[in-house]
């Protein structure tokens, strides 16, 4: 019974990334530790698993013509360069942990990923110039953060595609893809400490879950328009670095002993209303416009 619902929660947690781009590890590292499970248990079983569905997720956003991985193509170009900067900057960034305060890191982490979620969603519409300095840039910093945090990787990656120039659809399929062959970097390097002492049932529920939710994932991305995807990714982004904040400092320590931080998160929060209820509005202004043109004709 106890894997099934792992099975169910992995299922579920998987769904979310493979429409978003982020969420598997951020979702299911806490929730398998409450159920009692080690953390040396726990990441590479997520690390395999998330190398294994973000491949085959890859595959199945190309067929279904999500994103264009042949060889030579923008989105294989750019997928090779973020994998190759997630594998040299986890490496160069191990060696900053050390001297690096825990709470100093997912705080930075977090205030990255709501500015970027943010810009990203106010400018949704904006139309921003491709280049490939822009994707060494991201390449590196998200690489950086992933070795310093461990974390932060799928959404910042996300989110930086945007604001890079690439459409949501594409961004989602390129960080699977680049995703996956990091989390096997990831993989290779724990079998190699620690052998092939793997906890097999545990490893199973994972990977059946996931993967059995990769086709819902990719068929629903295949029909959401792309600004509306653009506003989900956004929000997903934003309301993530809102959970790392509140995973530094009990959220009552926060009212008590931060309120600044609180102002902070309801302006952010009054600001994304503000622009989804504009947004939301002239949606309909101009459905009801349409609407009475049609009448007239």
């Amino acid at each position: 019974m106890k894997y099934l619902l792992i099975t169910v929660i992995a299922f579920l947690s998987e769904s979310i990334d493979s429409t978003l781009g982020m969420g598997y590890g951020t979702l299911l590292t806490p929730i398998l530790i409450l159920m009692g499970y080690e953390p040396v248990e726990i990441v590479p079983l997520i690390l395999f698993s998330e190398f294994i569905t973000g491949l085959l997720a890859a595959r199945m956003h190309h067929k279904k013509g999500n994103v264009n991985f042949q060889i030579g193509s923008t989105e294989f170009k750019t997928a090779a360069i973020l994998t190759a900067c997630s594998i040299v900057g986890t490496v160069a960034a191990s060696f900053l942990v050390i001297s690096l305060k825990k709470e100093i890191i997912k705080l930075y982490i977090a205030i990255l990923l709501i500015f970027i979620g943010f810009t990203s969603f106010m400018t949704f519409r904006k139309k921003y110039t491709f280049t490939w300095t822009k994707v060494l840039g991201l390449g590196l910093l998200a690489s950086f953060n992933k070795g310093i945090s461990g974390g932060g990787y799928g959404p910042l990656v996300v989110g930086g595609q945007l604001l890079s120039g690439i459409n949501g659809k594409s961004a989602v399929g390129i960080t699977s893809l680049s995703e996956g062959f990091t989390c096997l970097v990831g993989v290779i390097s724990y079998l190699f400490l620690n052998g092939f002492n793997f906890n097999y049932p545990l490893a199973f529920a994972l990977l059946t879950g996931a993967l059995l939710s990769i086709p819902v994932s990719v068929n629903l991305i295949a029909i959401i328009k792309e600004n509306i995807l653009k506003i989900i990714l956004s929000i997903a982004i934003i309301t993530l670095g809102f959970f790392n904040i509140f995973t530094i400092v009990d959220p009552l320590t926060i009212v008590t002993k931060y309120p600044y931080i609180i102002l902070f998160i309801f302006l952010i929060s009054v600001l994304v209303i503000i622009k989804l209820y504009k947004e939301i509005k002239s949606t309909f202004d101009k459905s009801s416009i349409l609407k009475e043109m049609q009448k007239i004709e």
